[in-house]
C-alpha cells in the first residue's frame, strides 16, 4: 500500500515581483535626478549654450527610449515571474489531487482484499459443514442397507447437498474471478499513478532543492551578522549567541512585567540597528532574508487583572513587537523584522532558580529566509 506525504511551501513569488518593481523604479528616478542635473548645469553655460541644448535634447531622446525599453523589460520580467508561480502553484495543486487518488486506490485495494479474504472464510466454513454432513449421511446410509426406502431417501438427499457443494463451489470461482480482475485493475491503475506521482515528485524535489540552496546562501552571511552584533554591543554577559540565533536577556530590555524598552534597551537596540542596515547592503538582493524577532518569557504566570495582557504569549508578542518597532525607528525596514511570542513554551533552562528563570525570559534575533 502506498502511503505519501508532502510538505506544503511558502510561496516566495510576489517578493520576488516586488522587489524588482522597487529597483526598477528606483533606477528611472535616479535617470531622471541624473538628467535634470546635467541639464541645469550645462544649459547656463553662456559659452556652450546652443550646443548644449542640442546634445541635450539628443540625450534626452535616448534617455526617453532606454526608460521605455527598461518598462518594457519590467513588464516581460513580472510576466515571466507571475508564469513561473503559477506553474509552480499548479504543480502543488496536481500533486495534491494525485495524493487524494492514491489513497483513494489504496482503500479500494484494501476494501477489495478484505471481501475476498471474508468470503474465502465464509465459503470455507460452508464446505466443511456440508462435508460434515455427506460423511454423516454416508454413514447412514451404510447403517440403512436394508431399509430401501430410506436408502433411496437418503442418496437423493446425499445429492442434493453434493449438488448444492457443486453450485456453491462454481459460485465461489466466480467470485473469486471477478476480485481477481478487480485487484489487477486496481493495480493497474495504481501503476499508472505511481509513474505520475514518480514524474511530479522530480519536479518537486528540483522546487524543494532550489529552495534549499536559497537558504544555504542565507546561512553564509548568519556568523557574520552575530559577530557584527557581538562587536558593536561589546562583551555584554546578558548577550549571547546561539547556533544559528543571538539571545539578548529581556531584563537589560524591559522592566519586570513590562513591554515597554527602558533607556538602556533602546540605545542597545540602535547599535543592532545599525549592524542590521549595514547587512541590509552586504547581502544581495536576489535573497530574501528577514530577522526573526522571537520574544520568550518564564514560566510564572501572570497576576490577574494586569492591564495589556493576560498571559506570557501575549506578553511575549508584546515585547517582540516592541523591538520591531524600535528597529524600525532607527531605519530597519519593517519587510526585513518579523515579531513572534512563545511565551514560556520555549525553556532554554528548566529550573525554577531564579538564575533559570532570568536565562528564559529573552529575546531572539535569527538572521532567517523568509
Amino acid at each position: 500500500m502506498l502511503n505519501m506525504r508532502y510538505r506544503n511551501q511558502t510561496n516566495a513569488w510576489p517578493g520576488f515581483v516586488d522587489l524588482f518593481s522597487n529597483l526598477v523604479i528606483i533606477l528611472i528616478f535616479l535617470l531622471i535626478v541624473f538628467v535634470f542635473l546635467w541639464t541645469t548645469t550645462s544649459v547656463f553655460n553662456k559659452s556652450s549654450g546652443a550646443a548644449a541644448m542640442e546634445k541635450l535634447k539628443q540625450t534626452n531622446t535616448a534617455q526617453a527610449e532606454q526608460i521605455q525599453q527598461m518598462t518594457l523589460d519590467e513588464e516581460e520580467a513580472k510576466r515571466l515571474l507571475i508564469l513561473a508561480r503559477n506553474e509552480l502553484e499548479n504543480l502543488e495543486a496536481n500533486n495534491a489531487q494525485l495524493t487524494n487518488e492514491l489513497n483513494e486506490i489504496d482503500l479500494s485495494i484494501e476494501d477489495l482484499i478484505t471481501a475476498y479474504e471474508n468470503k474465502v472464510n465464509e465459503l470455507q466454513a460452508q464446505g466443511i459443514e456440508m462435508q460434515a454432513m455427506v460423511n454423516e449421511l454416508t454413514q447412514q446410509l451404510n447403517q440403512a442397507t436394508l431399509d430401501k426406502e430410506n436408502t433411496i431417501a437418503l442418496e437423493q438427499e446425499r445429492k442434493q447437498l453434493q449438488e448444492q457443494m457443486t453450485a456453491q463451489r462454481a459460485e465461489l470461482t466466480a467470485q473469486l474471478e471477478k476480485l481477481q480482475a478487480a485487484l489487477d485493475a486496481a493495480e493497474a491503475k495504481s501503476r499508472t499513478q505511481e509513474i505520475q506521482y514518480v514524474e511530479m515528485s522530480t519536479r518537486l524535489n528540483k522546487a524543494l532543492a532550489d529552495k534549499i540552496a536559497e537558504l544555504r546562501s542565507v546561512e553564509q552571511y548568519q556568523s557574520a551578522f552575530y559577530k557584527a552584533i557581538k562587536n558593536a554591543l561589546g562583551n555584554r554577559t546578558s548577550l549571547q549567541p546561539d547556533g544559528d540565533r543571538f539571545i539578548v536577556s529581556s531584563d537589560i530590555l524591559f522592566s519586570s512585567g513590562a513591554y515597554n524598552l527602558t533607556a538602556e534597551g533602546k540605545n542597545q537596540l540602535r547599535l543592532i540597528a545599525n549592524v542590521i542596515k549595514d547587512m541590509e547592503n552586504e547581502i544581495p538582493t536576489d535573497i530574501d532574508w528577514l530577522i526573526r524577532v522571537d520574544g520568550h518569557t518564564d514560566s510564572k504566570a501572570v497576576i490577574a487583572g494586569t492591564p495589556g495582557y493576560k498571559n506570557n504569549t501575549q506578553l511575549s508578542l508584546l515585547r517582540a513587537t516592541a523591538v520591531v518597532d524600535e528597529l524600525a525607528k532607527n531605519g530597519v525596514s519593517r519587510r526585513r523584522l518579523l515579531p513572534s511570542g512563545f511565551g514560556d513554551t520555549a525553556p532554554v533552562a528548566l529550573g525554577n532558580d531564579p538564575a533559570s528563570l532570568q536565562k528564559n525570559r529573552r529575546i531572539e534575533l535569527q538572521l532567517t529566509n523568509r
